[in-house]
């Protein structure tokens, strides 16, 4: 492929959409469909809409800027925790599509936040924090604790 070529994508709702070749390889499963397939056609992301293929390509487009002179990592860093200020939807969803096209920095990133969002909070606060719905019988959660102790020191 030509440096400069245009990638066609499309996702789950049929949107199309065009990026660069540089953009393109940033997410490994796209690399690896247009070595297989090639740019004559559009490569397909079913299982990702076109507002999160946005943010991904938005994330994507940045950090093939930064890759230029002159960006600090502090400022990649910067832009990093400002771009998944998102909703925890919204989060979900790009930990989703970054798996699915495989970007690993844009994973890391989005896992990191939903580590972060976990760390030192009770059971019920985690349950509340995802609004995970508790159906085990008081004497099952007993014996959940129980059997796994150094989870609860």
């Amino acid at each position: 492929m030509a440096s400069g070529s245009k990638v066609t994508l499309k996702s789950s709702d049929d949107e199309f959409f065009d990026v660069t070749e540089a953009v393109a390889l940033e997410c490994g499963a796209i690399k690896n469909m247009i070595e297989d397939i090639g740019i004559s056609s559009p490569i397909l992301l079913p299982h990702v809409s076109r507002k999160i293929r946005s943010k991904v390509i938005q994330y994507c487009k940045y950090h093939v800027e930064s890759q230029k002179p002159g960006v600090s990592e502090d400022e990649i860093k910067s832009r990093d925790q400002e771009f998944v200020k998102v909703d925890q939807a919204m989060l979900f969803e790009l930990i989703l599509a970054a798996n699915y096209v495989n970007n690993q920095k844009l994973l890391d990133l989005t896992c990191q936040i939903v580590a972060d969002m976990i760390k030192g909070k009770t059971l019920e606060e985690i349950h509340n924090t995802f609004n995970i719905k508790n159906d085990f019988t008081p004497e099952e959660e007993e014996e959940i604790r129980h059997e796994n102790q150094w989870a609860f020191e």
